[in-house]
């Protein structure tokens, strides 16, 4: 079964401003900046890798216009640069409504080779990433009193056993963790949090790192038999990123069709 064919913007997100991390590229963040600006956003993006972000963001302001499109190389480990990213889009653009909080590291390690190091590094951009952006979105977001959303990418092996993952998976499920406690602290203020639970989105960079067994096997247990496009994931972001998810907070949407 192939993809679906790629769906319109209805504008669900006109006039809002969002803060999308890990956004340069082909991967869901990039995807989600784009399905973004298709739904009339203004979109602030955040990555690490600063040529890469700064050609995704010339090309997203050549073709959506450079009064929604800025852009912050932002290294989500360095609580300096999280805060130079929420201060940049307050100041570019007047407010905050939206964060999705993408960025994450994997790799693949089996428990009794794994490194304190390996161990550290994803957790550290994984989980206490996310933990620092959704701390900076908060505080922005209580203080302008105006409401808003987060959306946190987590993944099915956050509830799911893969050899090889145990950081990750630990990383993931932290990530699950995090959105529910975050969520009951913000509803009194206005602010949804929730987060989506991937399982296989391919795209060049993964493609790269994963060996063609794995993703092979991966792909099997796929029940459409085929492993997702990245804006497929993206449409579930832009719905609990829009209204029409008003009255969902603390959930975990898996977007997968994973067999087992």
């Amino acid at each position: 079964m192939g993809a679906p064919d790629y769906l319109p913007g209805h504008g669900l997100l006109t006039g809002r401003t969002a803060v999308v991390t890990a956004a340069a590229g082909a991967g869901i963040g990039g995807a989600t900046a784009r399905r973004f600006l298709e739904e009339g956003a203004r979109v602030v993006l955040g990555d690490a890798h600063a040529r890469r972000l700064k050609e995704s963001a010339h090309a997203l302001a050549e073709e959506f216009g450079a009064d929604r499109v800025t852009a912050l190389t932002c290294d989500v480990t360095d609580e300096d640069q999280v805060q130079a990213l929420f201060a940049h889009a307050e100041e570019a653009h007047g407010r905050l409504d939206i964060v999705v909080n993408n960025a994450g590291l994997g790799g693949t390690a089996e428990l009794t080779e794994m490194t304190d190091g390996q161990w550290t590094k994803i957790l550290d951009v994984t989980l206490n990433g996310t933990f620092r952006c959704t701390r900076a979105a908060l505080r922005s977001l209580k203080a302008a009193g105006t409401g808003g959303v987060i959306v946190n990418n987590a993944s099915v092996v956050g509830w799911r056993a893969q050899r090889g993952q145990a950081h990750y998976a630990a990383a993931k499920a932290g990530v699950m963790a995090l959105t529910r406690c975050a969520a009951l602290e913000a509803a009194g203020y206005g602010v949804r949090v929730n987060a989506v639970a991937p399982s296989l989105a391919l795209h060049p960079h993964l493609a790269k790192v994963t060996s063609a067994e794995l993703l092979a096997e991966l792909t099997e247990k796929e029940a459409f038999g085929r492993y997702a496009e990245p804006w497929e994931v993206a449409n579930v972001i832009v719905f609990l990123a829009s209204g029409y998810s008003s009255y969902m907070t603390g959930e975990v949407v898996a977007v997968s069709s994973q067999r087992a």
